[in-house]
């Protein structure tokens, strides 16, 4: 179970809180909050977060405070599970929605059977170049710092992931709904801009939720407003694991 920040004993020991973060925000954006928000109550409190979620992105991110920060690696390296949709037809710069749609082409001819074998052909291990827009580091600076000046890194090193599940819940062409557990280091993005080149018309990510790391699941987080909120009256959010 995660630990409680409850009473004085968790706010010296620290724990771990399941957070929901929203659309547009930063996963840093969520830790100053949340460390902000222990300022305001007199504590100076370490937090950190296990596991980046894209501004774009929705869903369970793991806060990390005081002692128990120490542990973060130990949550870092757990499967994660995602829900979300992949838009067929048209490619974007980031594979997401942040930069805009080009290279529009023709979905009505693809058919059930041919998406749900293109999304089971991509499980299993394989390599995986980190996107243009990324935070991995490239001589000392952001891949996304390069890519917004119109600079592509093309010697980005893969590294291999591990794709457990890809299961296909909805199609409405050209959108269609996934359900998708990872290892670490996988960019859901890269998946689905791979997606779209495996059925010949090309595609990117176009909303994403993620409900699960390892065995935490996304009912047992809360929003950062009800977070701050339960800091403020001096207990933390109720932890929990997935069955």
């Amino acid at each position: 179970m995660l630990e409680q920040d409850s009473g004085q004993t968790g706010r010296n020991e620290g724990a771990f809180l399941l957070v929901d973060k929203p659309m547009d925000w930063t996963s840093f954006d969520v830790v100053a909050k949340i460390r902000n928000t222990y300022r305001k109550n007199g504590m100076k409190c370490k937090v950190g977060h296990c596991g980046t979620l894209d501004p774009k992105a929705t869903g369970l991110l793991i806060l990390a405070t005081g002692r128990m920060t120490r542990e973060i690696a130990a949550l870092e390296v757990l499967d994660k599970v995602y829900e979300g949709t992949i838009r067929l037809g048209a490619l974007t710069e980031s594979h997401d929605t942040e930069t805009p749609e080009y290279a529009h082409c023709e979905t009505s001819h693809l058919t059930p059977m041919q998406i749900e074998q293109a999304a089971a052909s991509m499980v299993g291990p394989c390599l995986q170049q980190p996107p243009m827009h990324s935070a991995v580091r490239h001589n000392g600076k952001r891949l996304y710092e390069l890519a917004r000046k119109g600079q592509v890194v093309r010697e980005r090193k893969a590294r291999e992931i591990m794709i457990h599940r890809f299961a296909i819940t909805a199609i409405d062409l050209p959108t269609v709904s996934f359900v998708l557990e990872v290892s670490k280091g996988a960019y859901v993005r890269v998946v689905a801009h791979e997606f779209g080149q495996v059925l010949g018309v090309g595609g990117y990510l176009s909303s994403l939720r993620r409900t699960a790391i390892g065995a935490y699941d996304i009912s047992a987080s809360r929003s950062v407003p009800e977070t701050v909120d339960a800091i403020l009256s001096g207990f933390s959010p109720p932890a929990g694991q997935r069955s």
